[in-house]
């Protein structure tokens, strides 16, 4: 009888502490470990650790953390300006020239045809456009390696002399600049040699006719084009010298075009002339 009574007494005691303080105290601590998002508890607790990668929770519902360490992710470059900080091609500008390092997407101003002021009928000093002699069966330097139909007309070319009778019964349009004839086929102008045994050359090969300009205004326009894109500081006379030809070869090789120092279709092309 008195057992029934101590495990009565011990009955009624549980049900007591239940109804006045819940589960042992043991039981809850554990259980707020494993459930709470906001720990009250010290900073080794497993689940929140920082040193666990737990210490923002952005996307979770948790609260940022004030005391994260730096990002390690490096900031943006301030000093890069233009298309560069925005993940665009590195664009690189010298005067009123830009060009891209995906050449095949520059941008190309283009350029209107104008008459010039010139003295063509003089013969240029030597010192401005030394004279080029006449060498039968030559070809231009290089030429062999410039592909494309836009320079076949370089890879063929070849000086050829004849009297001026030839020359007018093959060929309508014969005009003289600057000391020299040249004769227009299908597209270009050519030095016609032999057209005055004492003419003077500067230049012996095709000059792309643009624009339906004779040989010097062509000259000139191309000049003008380099000098608005700062590749040419001389004058504009007309005259296809070594400081114009330096010129055009800058221009061709800045551009990705085979370096001709010649006026051809794709640098005319390039400059927005054509």
């Amino acid at each position: 009888m008195k057992t029934f009574f101590v495990l009565l007494s011990c009955f009624a005691l549980t049900t007591f502490g239940y109804a006045q303080g819940g589960p042992p105290q043991k039981k809850k601590q554990a259980q707020s470990q494993e459930t709470s998002p906001y720990p009250q508890g010290p900073k080794t607790t497993r689940t929140y650790s920082p040193r666990q990668g737990h210490n923002t929770g952005i996307g979770q519902g948790f609260r940022r953390s004030t005391d994260t360490a730096p990002s390690k992710l490096a900031p943006r470059d301030t000093k890069t300006a233009g298309a560069k900080s925005l993940g665009g091609p590195d664009t690189r500008t010298a005067g009123k020239r830009t060009t891209t390092s995906a050449g095949s997407t520059r941008t190309t101003k283009s350029f209107t045809a104008r008459r010039f002021n010139l003295a063509s009928k003089s013969r240029p000093s030597a010192a401005v456009a030394p004279a080029v002699t006449f060498r039968q069966g030559t070809h231009i330097a290089g030429s062999q390696n410039w592909t494309g139909s836009s320079y076949v007309v370089f890879r063929n070319y070849t000086p050829v002399w004849h009297d001026r009778t030839w020359w007018h019964s093959h060929y309508n349009n014969i005009v003289f600049v600057f000391g020299g004839w040249y004769y227009w086929n299908a597209g270009y102008w050519y030095p016609a040699w032999g057209y005055d045994p004492g003419a003077y050359y500067f230049y012996d090969g095709p000059i792309y006719a643009y624009n339906d300009l004779p040989p010097d205004q062509v000259i000139a326009n191309v000049q003008s084009a380099l000098q608005e894109q700062g590749y040419y500081e001389g004058e504009v006379d007309g005259i296809l010298g070594p400081l114009t030809r330096a010129a055009v070869a800058r221009y061709q090789e800045d551009h990705g075009l085979y370096v001709t120092s010649a006026i051809d279709e794709p640098t005319l092309s390039a400059l927005g002339m054509v």
